[in-house]
Protein backbone atom coordinates (compact mmCIF):
# COMPACT_ATOMS: atom_id res chain seq x y z
CA UNK A 1 0.00 0.00 0.00
CA UNK A 2 2.51 2.67 -1.21
CA UNK A 3 5.29 4.02 0.88
CA UNK A 4 3.09 4.17 4.20
CA UNK A 5 3.61 1.79 6.73
CA UNK A 6 0.81 -0.18 7.69
CA UNK A 7 -0.03 1.52 10.75
CA UNK A 8 0.02 4.68 9.34
CA UNK A 9 -2.27 3.49 6.13
CA UNK A 10 -4.96 2.25 8.96
CA UNK A 11 -5.08 5.22 10.50
CA UNK A 12 -6.13 7.12 7.18
CA UNK A 13 -8.30 4.30 6.37
CA UNK A 14 -10.16 4.49 10.00
CA UNK A 15 -10.17 8.51 8.76
CA UNK A 16 -11.39 8.00 5.88
CA UNK A 17 -14.03 5.73 6.50
CA UNK A 18 -15.57 7.36 9.30
CA UNK A 19 -15.55 10.70 7.34
CA UNK A 20 -17.38 8.81 4.72
CA UNK A 21 -20.10 7.31 6.58
CA UNK A 22 -21.10 10.63 8.62
CA UNK A 23 -21.45 12.15 5.13
CA UNK A 24 -23.44 8.85 3.99
CA UNK A 25 -25.41 9.40 7.22
CA UNK A 26 -26.26 12.43 6.72
CA UNK A 27 -27.05 12.28 3.46
CA UNK A 28 -30.04 9.74 3.50
CA UNK A 29 -33.25 9.16 6.05
CA UNK A 30 -33.32 6.24 8.79
CA UNK A 31 -34.31 3.08 7.26
CA UNK A 32 -37.16 1.01 8.23
CA UNK A 33 -35.15 -0.66 10.79
CA UNK A 34 -33.50 2.03 12.12
CA UNK A 35 -36.59 4.12 12.53
CA UNK A 36 -38.25 1.23 14.25
CA UNK A 37 -35.53 0.86 16.41
CA UNK A 38 -35.37 4.93 17.48
CA UNK A 39 -38.85 5.49 17.97
CA UNK A 40 -40.13 2.27 19.95
CA UNK A 41 -36.47 2.63 21.74
CA UNK A 42 -37.73 6.29 23.36
CA UNK A 43 -38.09 6.80 26.86
CA UNK A 44 -37.10 5.30 29.82
CA UNK A 45 -33.87 2.93 29.25
CA UNK A 46 -35.02 -0.54 29.63
CA UNK A 47 -33.17 -3.98 30.72
CA UNK A 48 -34.85 -5.60 27.57
CA UNK A 49 -36.41 -5.07 24.05
CA UNK A 50 -38.48 -7.68 22.12
CA UNK A 51 -36.67 -7.91 19.39
CA UNK A 52 -33.05 -7.71 19.98
CA UNK A 53 -30.88 -7.30 23.69
CA UNK A 54 -30.25 -3.68 24.63
CA UNK A 55 -27.02 -1.98 23.76
CA UNK A 56 -28.15 -0.91 20.05
CA UNK A 57 -31.35 0.53 21.33
CA UNK A 58 -29.48 2.30 24.60
CA UNK A 59 -26.56 3.71 21.88
CA UNK A 60 -29.68 5.63 19.55
CA UNK A 61 -31.50 6.80 22.84
CA UNK A 62 -28.80 8.14 24.16
CA UNK A 63 -27.71 9.79 21.44
CA UNK A 64 -30.83 11.16 20.55
CA UNK A 65 -31.19 12.13 24.48
CA UNK A 66 -27.63 14.58 24.39
CA UNK A 67 -27.75 15.99 20.94
CA UNK A 68 -31.80 16.78 21.60
CA UNK A 69 -32.38 15.44 18.11
CA UNK A 70 -33.29 12.16 15.87
CA UNK A 71 -31.59 13.60 12.70
CA UNK A 72 -30.44 10.06 11.08
CA UNK A 73 -26.53 11.23 11.45
CA UNK A 74 -27.00 12.17 15.11
CA UNK A 75 -28.71 8.54 15.91
CA UNK A 76 -26.07 6.91 13.19
CA UNK A 77 -23.37 8.65 15.14
CA UNK A 78 -22.35 6.16 17.94
CA UNK A 79 -22.46 3.31 15.36
CA UNK A 80 -20.05 4.90 13.04
CA UNK A 81 -17.44 5.80 15.64
CA UNK A 82 -17.97 1.90 17.24
CA UNK A 83 -17.22 0.67 13.50
CA UNK A 84 -13.54 2.88 14.06
CA UNK A 85 -12.99 0.60 16.90
CA UNK A 86 -13.90 -2.13 15.12
CA UNK A 87 -11.54 -1.44 12.29
CA UNK A 88 -9.01 -1.04 14.44
CA UNK A 89 -9.64 -4.57 16.75
CA UNK A 90 -9.79 -6.09 13.21
CA UNK A 91 -6.60 -5.24 12.35
CA UNK A 92 -5.22 -5.74 15.93
CA UNK A 93 -6.40 -9.23 15.87
CA UNK A 94 -5.33 -10.19 12.47
CA UNK A 95 -1.85 -8.55 13.09
CA UNK A 96 -1.18 -10.37 16.12
CA UNK A 97 -1.78 -14.00 13.87
CA UNK A 98 -0.58 -12.99 11.02
CA UNK A 99 1.13 -9.62 11.29
CA UNK A 100 0.70 -5.81 10.28
CA UNK A 101 0.76 -6.26 6.24
CA UNK A 102 -2.20 -9.12 6.55
CA UNK A 103 -3.52 -6.96 9.74
CA UNK A 104 -4.05 -3.92 7.28
CA UNK A 105 -5.32 -6.15 4.76
CA UNK A 106 -8.09 -7.45 6.85
CA UNK A 107 -9.17 -4.24 7.95
CA UNK A 108 -9.47 -2.84 3.90
CA UNK A 109 -11.57 -5.79 2.93
CA UNK A 110 -13.70 -5.43 6.40
CA UNK A 111 -14.24 -1.82 5.24
CA UNK A 112 -14.91 -2.77 1.70
CA UNK A 113 -17.78 -5.32 2.41
CA UNK A 114 -21.29 -3.42 1.99
CA UNK A 115 -22.93 -5.65 4.94
CA UNK A 116 -19.52 -4.88 7.36
CA UNK A 117 -18.69 -1.21 5.69
CA UNK A 118 -21.82 0.62 5.21
CA UNK A 119 -24.94 -0.79 7.63
CA UNK A 120 -23.07 -2.54 10.24
CA UNK A 121 -20.55 0.32 9.77
CA UNK A 122 -22.73 3.12 10.33
CA UNK A 123 -26.30 1.94 10.92
CA UNK A 124 -28.99 1.78 13.97
CA UNK A 125 -28.31 -2.09 14.03
CA UNK A 126 -27.64 -4.68 16.50
CA UNK A 127 -24.64 -5.68 14.56
CA UNK A 128 -22.39 -2.85 14.76
CA UNK A 129 -22.18 -3.58 18.54
CA UNK A 130 -22.12 -7.42 18.24
CA UNK A 131 -19.44 -6.99 15.67
CA UNK A 132 -17.05 -4.81 18.05
CA UNK A 133 -17.77 -6.62 20.76
CA UNK A 134 -17.36 -10.59 19.14
CA UNK A 135 -13.79 -8.52 17.80
CA UNK A 136 -12.46 -7.78 21.17
CA UNK A 137 -13.72 -11.37 22.48
CA UNK A 138 -11.65 -12.57 19.87
CA UNK A 139 -8.92 -10.69 20.86
CA UNK A 140 -8.76 -11.30 24.80
CA UNK A 141 -9.24 -14.98 24.18
CA UNK A 142 -6.37 -15.53 21.80
CA UNK A 143 -3.98 -13.61 24.23
CA UNK A 144 -5.77 -15.59 26.96
CA UNK A 145 -4.43 -18.46 24.89
CA UNK A 146 -1.08 -17.33 24.64
CA UNK A 147 -0.91 -17.08 28.35
CA UNK A 148 -0.82 -13.72 29.00
CA UNK A 149 -2.80 -14.05 32.42
CA UNK A 150 -6.07 -13.85 33.96
CA UNK A 151 -7.00 -10.62 33.02
CA UNK A 152 -8.11 -10.93 29.35
CA UNK A 153 -9.56 -14.16 30.09
CA UNK A 154 -11.94 -12.12 32.16
CA UNK A 155 -11.56 -9.37 29.16
CA UNK A 156 -12.95 -12.34 27.22
CA UNK A 157 -16.04 -12.93 29.34
CA UNK A 158 -16.99 -9.07 29.31
CA UNK A 159 -16.26 -9.17 25.83
CA UNK A 160 -18.14 -12.42 25.04
CA UNK A 161 -21.19 -11.15 27.42
CA UNK A 162 -21.48 -7.51 25.63
CA UNK A 163 -21.61 -9.19 22.35
CA UNK A 164 -24.81 -11.54 23.30
CA UNK A 165 -26.11 -8.36 25.20
CA UNK A 166 -26.38 -6.76 21.36
CA UNK A 167 -27.46 -9.84 19.56
CA UNK A 168 -28.51 -13.67 20.49
CA UNK A 169 -26.63 -15.09 17.01
CA UNK A 170 -23.40 -13.85 19.09
CA UNK A 171 -23.95 -17.57 20.82
CA UNK A 172 -22.95 -19.31 17.48
CA UNK A 173 -19.13 -17.98 16.99
CA UNK A 174 -19.01 -18.71 20.85
CA UNK A 175 -20.02 -21.94 20.49
CA UNK A 176 -17.89 -22.78 17.97
CA UNK A 177 -14.58 -21.40 19.67
CA UNK A 178 -15.86 -23.52 22.68
CA UNK A 179 -15.61 -26.79 20.41
CA UNK A 180 -12.85 -25.61 19.20
CA UNK A 181 -11.20 -25.56 22.61
CA UNK A 182 -12.52 -28.96 23.47
CA UNK A 183 -11.42 -30.99 20.13
CA UNK A 184 -7.98 -29.66 20.27
CA UNK A 185 -5.95 -31.40 22.39
CA UNK A 186 -3.66 -28.48 22.24
CA UNK A 187 -6.12 -26.37 24.46
CA UNK A 188 -7.95 -29.08 25.67
CA UNK A 189 -6.39 -28.81 29.08
CA UNK A 190 -8.03 -24.87 29.57
CA UNK A 191 -11.01 -26.83 30.78
CA UNK A 192 -9.26 -27.82 33.66
CA UNK A 193 -8.52 -24.42 34.87
CA UNK A 194 -10.49 -21.78 36.24
CA UNK A 195 -10.06 -19.48 34.11
CA UNK A 196 -12.35 -19.94 31.97
CA UNK A 197 -15.02 -20.56 34.22
CA UNK A 198 -14.63 -17.32 35.89
CA UNK A 199 -14.80 -15.64 31.88
CA UNK A 200 -17.86 -17.94 31.75
CA UNK A 201 -19.48 -16.49 34.97
CA UNK A 202 -18.46 -12.71 33.63
CA UNK A 203 -20.34 -13.30 30.56
CA UNK A 204 -23.50 -14.74 32.54
CA UNK A 205 -23.24 -11.62 34.82
CA UNK A 206 -23.05 -8.94 31.80
CA UNK A 207 -26.02 -11.17 29.71
CA UNK A 208 -28.03 -11.49 32.64
CA UNK A 209 -30.75 -8.13 32.06
CA UNK A 210 -31.57 -9.74 29.20
CA UNK A 211 -32.25 -13.29 31.42
CA UNK A 212 -34.21 -10.52 33.76
CA UNK A 213 -36.07 -8.95 31.16
CA UNK A 214 -37.62 -12.01 29.72
CA UNK A 215 -38.42 -14.08 32.76
CA UNK A 216 -40.80 -10.93 33.50
CA UNK A 217 -42.25 -10.95 29.91
CA UNK A 218 -42.85 -14.31 29.18
CA UNK A 219 -39.46 -14.75 27.60
CA UNK A 220 -41.02 -12.99 24.39
CA UNK A 221 -38.06 -12.21 22.65
CA UNK A 222 -36.57 -15.44 23.00
CA UNK A 223 -39.71 -16.84 21.72
CA UNK A 224 -39.68 -14.59 18.78
CA UNK A 225 -36.24 -15.07 17.37
CA UNK A 226 -36.63 -18.68 18.18
CA UNK A 227 -39.40 -18.90 16.27
CA UNK A 228 -38.28 -17.25 13.11
CA UNK A 229 -36.37 -21.03 12.71
CA UNK A 230 -40.08 -22.79 11.94
CA UNK A 231 -40.86 -25.41 9.83
CA UNK A 232 -42.98 -23.35 6.76
CA UNK A 233 -42.57 -26.03 3.38
CA UNK A 234 -39.40 -27.85 2.61
CA UNK A 235 -37.04 -25.56 -0.06
CA UNK A 236 -34.42 -27.53 -1.75
CA UNK A 237 -33.12 -24.16 -3.01
CA UNK A 238 -33.28 -22.01 0.15
CA UNK A 239 -29.27 -22.70 1.04
CA UNK A 240 -28.16 -21.43 -2.60
CA UNK A 241 -30.68 -18.02 -2.20
CA UNK A 242 -29.16 -17.95 0.93
CA UNK A 243 -25.56 -18.15 0.33
CA UNK A 244 -26.23 -15.96 -3.04
CA UNK A 245 -27.69 -13.44 -0.89
CA UNK A 246 -24.99 -13.17 1.64
CA UNK A 247 -22.83 -13.37 -1.16
CA UNK A 248 -24.25 -9.86 -3.13
CA UNK A 249 -24.01 -8.95 0.79
CA UNK A 250 -20.39 -8.96 0.99
CA UNK A 251 -19.77 -8.40 -2.46
CA UNK A 252 -19.24 -11.34 -4.66
CA UNK A 253 -15.46 -11.46 -5.09
CA UNK A 254 -15.05 -11.06 -1.17
CA UNK A 255 -17.35 -13.82 -0.52
CA UNK A 256 -16.02 -15.73 -2.72
CA UNK A 257 -11.95 -15.23 -0.65
CA UNK A 258 -13.68 -15.84 2.34
CA UNK A 259 -15.25 -19.33 1.97
CA UNK A 260 -11.72 -19.81 0.38
CA UNK A 261 -9.79 -18.78 3.47
CA UNK A 262 -12.41 -21.11 5.54
CA UNK A 263 -11.88 -23.93 3.15
CA UNK A 264 -8.35 -23.41 3.55
CA UNK A 265 -8.26 -22.75 7.10
CA UNK A 266 -10.46 -25.76 8.07
CA UNK A 267 -7.71 -27.95 6.59
CA UNK A 268 -4.65 -25.95 7.67
CA UNK A 269 -2.57 -27.93 10.96
CA UNK A 270 -2.81 -23.81 12.09
CA UNK A 271 -4.28 -23.69 15.58
CA UNK A 272 -5.11 -20.11 14.74
CA UNK A 273 -6.40 -20.28 11.51
CA UNK A 274 -8.86 -23.50 12.93
CA UNK A 275 -9.89 -21.92 16.07
CA UNK A 276 -11.34 -18.88 13.61
CA UNK A 277 -12.78 -21.22 10.89
CA UNK A 278 -14.63 -23.09 13.79
CA UNK A 279 -15.79 -19.73 15.19
CA UNK A 280 -17.04 -19.07 11.76
CA UNK A 281 -19.00 -22.49 10.52
CA UNK A 282 -21.52 -22.02 12.98
CA UNK A 283 -23.67 -19.11 11.98
CA UNK A 284 -22.67 -19.74 7.73
CA UNK A 285 -23.52 -23.45 8.26
CA UNK A 286 -26.90 -22.77 10.58
CA UNK A 287 -28.90 -20.53 8.35
CA UNK A 288 -27.75 -22.08 5.33
CA UNK A 289 -29.11 -25.70 6.58
CA UNK A 290 -32.54 -23.85 8.41
CA UNK A 291 -33.31 -21.84 4.81
CA UNK A 292 -33.93 -25.20 3.76
CA UNK A 293 -38.03 -25.39 5.39
CA UNK A 294 -38.00 -21.41 6.81
CA UNK A 295 -38.54 -18.40 4.93
CA UNK A 296 -37.38 -16.01 7.35
CA UNK A 297 -33.87 -16.34 6.85
CA UNK A 298 -32.01 -12.89 6.40
CA UNK A 299 -29.35 -12.70 4.51
CA UNK A 300 -27.14 -10.73 7.11
CA UNK A 301 -27.78 -13.18 9.80
CA UNK A 302 -24.59 -14.74 9.00
CA UNK A 303 -22.44 -11.70 9.44
CA UNK A 304 -20.71 -12.85 13.05
CA UNK A 305 -19.84 -15.59 10.79
CA UNK A 306 -18.05 -14.58 8.07
CA UNK A 307 -16.94 -11.47 10.64
CA UNK A 308 -14.05 -14.46 11.66
CA UNK A 309 -12.54 -15.18 8.55
CA UNK A 310 -11.51 -11.79 7.44
CA UNK A 311 -8.06 -12.11 9.43
CA UNK A 312 -7.60 -14.94 7.36
CA UNK A 313 -8.54 -12.96 3.93
CA UNK A 314 -5.83 -10.86 5.41
CA UNK A 315 -3.09 -12.82 5.29
CA UNK A 316 -4.05 -14.07 2.15
CA UNK A 317 -4.02 -10.64 0.52
CA UNK A 318 -1.43 -9.62 2.01
CA UNK A 319 0.60 -12.33 -0.63
CA UNK A 320 -1.10 -11.23 -3.74
CA UNK A 321 -0.01 -8.44 -5.85
CA UNK A 322 -3.45 -8.10 -7.58
CA UNK A 323 -5.10 -7.39 -4.56
CA UNK A 324 -4.43 -3.82 -4.49
CA UNK A 325 -5.92 -2.82 -7.78
CA UNK A 326 -9.23 -4.93 -6.82
CA UNK A 327 -9.31 -3.38 -3.88
CA UNK A 328 -9.18 0.20 -5.65
CA UNK A 329 -11.76 -0.96 -8.17
CA UNK A 330 -14.12 -2.18 -5.15
CA UNK A 331 -13.56 1.24 -3.59
CA UNK A 332 -14.67 3.37 -6.33
CA UNK A 333 -17.51 1.02 -7.07
CA UNK A 334 -18.85 1.65 -3.72
CA UNK A 335 -18.45 5.23 -3.94
CA UNK A 336 -20.06 5.85 -7.11
CA UNK A 337 -23.00 3.37 -5.71
CA UNK A 338 -22.98 6.07 -2.20
CA UNK A 339 -23.14 8.71 -4.42
CA UNK A 340 -26.05 7.21 -6.56
CA UNK A 341 -28.30 6.40 -3.71
CA UNK A 342 -27.52 10.26 -2.18
CA UNK A 343 -28.14 11.56 -5.40
CA UNK A 344 -31.45 9.50 -5.77
CA UNK A 345 -33.21 10.07 -2.67
CA UNK A 346 -32.04 14.60 -2.84
CA UNK A 347 -32.97 14.60 -6.44
CA UNK A 348 -35.51 11.39 -7.59
CA UNK A 349 -33.73 11.57 -10.85
CA UNK A 350 -34.27 8.01 -11.89
CA UNK A 351 -37.32 6.43 -13.09
CA UNK A 352 -38.28 4.32 -9.48
CA UNK A 353 -41.37 3.99 -8.04
CA UNK A 354 -42.05 6.55 -5.44
CA UNK A 355 -42.81 4.29 -2.84
CA UNK A 356 -39.84 2.47 -3.21
CA UNK A 357 -37.98 5.86 -1.72
CA UNK A 358 -40.39 5.58 1.10
CA UNK A 359 -38.44 3.45 3.34
CA UNK A 360 -35.26 5.58 3.64
CA UNK A 361 -36.99 8.84 3.58
CA UNK A 362 -38.24 10.22 6.63
CA UNK A 363 -42.02 11.09 6.64
CA UNK A 364 -41.29 14.57 8.43
CA UNK A 365 -44.63 16.53 6.25
CA UNK A 366 -46.95 14.02 8.17
CA UNK A 367 -46.23 16.97 10.72
CA UNK A 368 -48.42 19.42 9.84
CA UNK A 369 -51.05 17.24 8.68
CA UNK A 370 -51.40 15.04 11.44
CA UNK A 371 -50.42 17.27 14.50
CA UNK A 372 -53.57 19.51 13.17
CA UNK A 373 -55.33 17.04 14.35
CA UNK A 374 -54.54 16.98 18.01
CA UNK A 375 -55.71 13.18 18.32
CA UNK A 376 -53.44 10.17 18.85
CA UNK A 377 -51.27 8.66 16.32
CA UNK A 378 -51.48 5.00 15.29
CA UNK A 379 -50.08 3.10 12.38
CA UNK A 380 -51.45 -0.18 10.78
CA UNK A 381 -47.73 -2.09 11.42
CA UNK A 382 -44.63 -1.87 13.31
CA UNK A 383 -42.50 -0.62 10.31
CA UNK A 384 -44.89 1.94 9.42
CA UNK A 385 -45.21 3.26 12.88
CA UNK A 386 -41.69 3.69 13.34
CA UNK A 387 -41.42 5.53 10.11
CA UNK A 388 -44.24 7.56 11.13
CA UNK A 389 -42.74 8.14 14.20
CA UNK A 390 -39.62 9.64 12.87
CA UNK A 391 -41.78 11.77 10.52
CA UNK A 392 -43.54 13.39 13.61
CA UNK A 393 -40.92 13.90 15.84
CA UNK A 394 -40.55 12.10 19.76
CA UNK A 395 -43.10 14.75 21.16
CA UNK A 396 -46.32 12.75 19.46
CA UNK A 397 -46.45 9.06 20.51
CA UNK A 398 -47.65 6.59 17.87
CA UNK A 399 -49.00 3.05 18.37
CA UNK A 400 -48.92 0.29 16.27
CA UNK A 401 -52.73 -1.15 15.49
CA UNK A 402 -51.44 -4.64 14.98
CA UNK A 403 -51.39 -7.90 16.59
CA UNK A 404 -47.78 -7.79 15.63
CA UNK A 405 -46.44 -4.84 16.93
CA UNK A 406 -43.12 -6.39 18.42
CA UNK A 407 -41.33 -3.24 20.84
CA UNK A 408 -44.49 -1.52 20.51
CA UNK A 409 -45.96 -3.47 22.33
CA UNK A 410 -43.84 -3.16 25.31
CA UNK A 411 -42.72 0.74 24.87
CA UNK A 412 -46.21 2.35 23.93
CA UNK A 413 -49.52 2.05 26.37
CA UNK A 414 -52.12 3.11 23.54
CA UNK A 415 -55.68 5.08 24.70
CA UNK A 416 -58.07 3.12 25.38
CA UNK A 417 -61.13 5.10 23.87
CA UNK A 418 -61.45 7.93 21.63
CA UNK A 419 -60.61 9.17 18.04
CA UNK A 420 -57.57 7.85 16.58
CA UNK A 421 -55.50 9.22 13.28
CA UNK A 422 -54.50 6.02 11.07
CA UNK A 423 -51.13 6.37 9.49
CA UNK A 424 -51.84 3.86 6.27
CA UNK A 425 -49.63 3.44 3.17
CA UNK A 426 -50.80 1.46 0.38
CA UNK A 427 -54.27 1.16 2.20
CA UNK A 428 -57.63 1.91 0.88
CA UNK A 429 -61.00 2.88 2.95
CA UNK A 430 -62.33 -0.59 1.94
CA UNK A 431 -59.16 -2.06 3.33
CA UNK A 432 -59.48 0.09 6.50
CA UNK A 433 -62.92 -0.52 7.24
CA UNK A 434 -62.75 -4.37 6.30
CA UNK A 435 -59.63 -4.74 8.87
CA UNK A 436 -60.14 -2.71 11.93
CA UNK A 437 -64.28 -2.08 12.03
CA UNK A 438 -63.99 -4.85 15.08
CA UNK A 439 -61.93 -1.97 17.07
CA UNK A 440 -63.79 1.06 15.69
CA UNK A 441 -67.47 2.24 15.41
CA UNK A 442 -66.40 3.78 11.84
CA UNK A 443 -63.47 4.46 9.80
CA UNK A 444 -63.08 8.02 7.49
CA UNK A 445 -60.68 8.72 5.08
CA UNK A 446 -58.67 11.96 5.46
CA UNK A 447 -56.75 13.76 2.76
CA UNK A 448 -53.54 11.73 1.90
CA UNK A 449 -50.35 13.33 2.63
CA UNK A 450 -47.40 13.64 -0.30
CA UNK A 451 -43.68 12.57 0.36
CA UNK A 452 -41.71 12.90 -1.99
CA UNK A 453 -44.31 12.01 -4.73
CA UNK A 454 -45.82 9.24 -3.35
CA UNK A 455 -49.05 9.56 -1.56
CA UNK A 456 -49.26 8.62 2.20
CA UNK A 457 -52.77 7.52 3.06
CA UNK A 458 -54.40 8.80 6.32
CA UNK A 459 -57.62 7.87 7.82
CA UNK A 460 -59.51 8.79 11.36
CA UNK A 461 -60.79 5.84 13.75
CA UNK A 462 -64.20 7.09 15.23
CA UNK A 463 -64.99 5.63 18.55
CA UNK A 464 -61.90 3.10 20.02
CA UNK A 465 -63.55 -0.25 21.00
CA UNK A 466 -60.39 -1.78 21.55
CA UNK A 467 -56.46 -2.48 20.36
CA UNK A 468 -55.89 -5.54 18.66
CA UNK A 469 -53.59 -7.02 21.60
Amino acid sequence: MGAMTPKRALLWLILAGTFVRILFGGGIGLGIDESYMVVAGRGALRLGYFDHPLISWWMSNLAARLAGSEAAVVVRLPFILLFAVSTWLMSRVTAEMFGDKAGLWAALAFNLSPVMGVSTGGWVLPDGPLVAALLGAVWCVGRALAGHGLGWWLGFGVCAGLSMLSKYTAVLPLAGLAAFLLIDPRYRAWFSRPQPYGALAVALLVFSPVVIWNAGNGWASLAFQGGRAAASRFNPWGPVVTLAGEAAFLLPWIWAGLVLVLWRGGRAGDGRARLLCWMAAPAIVLFAVVSLWSRQVLFHWATPGYLMLFPLLGAYLAERAWAMPVARATAGLLAVAMLLVVSEIRLSWAPLPAEALLTVRDWSELRDAVGATGLPVAAVSWSDAGKAGIGLGPDVPIFCLNVDAREFRFAMHPPSSGDVVIVAPRRTLASMRQTYIGEFTSIEALPPVRVGGADIALFVGRGLKAWPY
